[in-house]
């Protein structure tokens, strides 16, 4: 339902939808929410959002909005944690977050986010911790068995959500991957005015990000709109052969080869703007539609050929069939 509008809004070539009916749908769909504040600052940006139906405008305007307010806070409990990293010395990264739409949708307001994602050194968790334990997040979130990253979460006075941050040493579950990460620390540079606190390389923010999408199975229009907007914004910039060897390497091509064909074939405009010349020949059902009787085995199928057949290996893929089979196998 989404796709025409988006398509607009990265293409000269498509019009915006001119029906109101159009609009009163897409209000209806659960999606929109989570990518109204980028469909919001990109309309504004381009000078078109006169062309979409008042009350269609008002409603993102509205989440924009809301998600301005939201993200403010977030930003300065971000920078805390930040400056506190820096104080001491110790190395880190945000990842995603406010940071990320700043940087790649120009705007605080313009993606949501819930929590702090901060990359740090392995041997610097029990340090970063303690940190976090410090500025209040002292909420001890149930660790997850065999991934990478622990959660702390912080009570806020005016919401009955908790902000929580997580502290991640790695990307992916090891038993999995081959993912480098110190890759990742060497290509970084200094954020800002920061010595210790550190961006990633444009490279693996994209690269981070379809792993992301491919994690949460693309359930969201989010993550379709994160792609999308690094593929707009890096472009040229975006290097898709050394994007691939370093995946091989990393044993996690499969992911990333089927990660970004599903969304080049929900989005073909994407064909235009950046072509990706690995891209598979598997159709893909969107995970996120409506589940009528006609398609139903097929996204059944699909969801289920996606989350355990994604892997580089076939151990891999057994690996992770029986951490879900023998969860209490598997090991902190």
């Amino acid at each position: 339902m989404t796709n025409q509008l988006v398509a607009a809004l990265y293409t000269k070539e498509t019009g915006l939808p001119k029906a109101e009916a159009y609009y009163k749908q897409l209000l209806l769909d659960r999606q929109i929410a989570s990518i109204a504040p980028q469909m919001y600052h990109s309309l504004k940006e381009k000078g078109r959002l006169e062309q979409v139906p008042d009350f269609f405008s008002h409603y993102l305007k509205e989440q924009y909005f809301q998600t301005m307010q939201l993200n403010v806070f977030v930003k300065h409990e971000t920078m805390q944690l930040l400056d506190a990293f820096e104080e001491r010395g110790m190395e880190v990264i945000p990842l995603k977050g406010v940071c990320f739409a700043e940087d790649y949708f120009g705007s605080l307001g313009a993606r949501k986010t819930s929590d702090i994602d901060l990359l740090v050194k392995h041997g610097h968790i029990d340090a970063a911790v303690k940190l976090a334990n410090q500025l209040g997040f002292t909420g001890e979130e149930a660790k997850i068995p065999g991934h990478f990253h622990y959660s702390y979460s912080k009570k806020l006075p005016w919401s009955e959500i908790p902000l929580v941050v997580e502290l991640h040493w790695d990307l992916l579950k090891e038993s999995t991957a081959q993912l480098a990460i110190e890759e990742f620390w060497q290509a970084s540079e200094p954020l800002g005015q920061y010595s210790s606190v550190k961006k990633l390389s444009s490279l693996h923010v994209f690269y981070m990000i379809v792993l992301h999408g491919w994690r949460h199975n693309l359930d969201s229009r989010k993550y379709y709109l994160d792609i999308i907007q690094l593929l707009h914004f890096l472009q040229d910039d975006l290097d898709f052969e050394q994007l691939i060897n370093m995946s091989e390497k990393h044993k996690t091509r499969k992911r990333l080869v089927r990660t970004l064909s599903a969304v080049y074939q929900e989005f073909p405009f994407l064909h235009q703007l950046k072509p990706f010349p690995y891209q598979s020949s598997r159709k893909y059902l969107e995970f996120t539609s409506k589940q009528d009787g006609s398609n139903f085995y097929k996204k059944y199928t699909d969801y289920v050929d996606y989350q355990f057949f994604s892997y580089d290996t076939p151990s891999d893929t057994v690996k992770e069939i029986m951490a879900i089979l023998l969860p209490s196998r598997k090991k902190c």
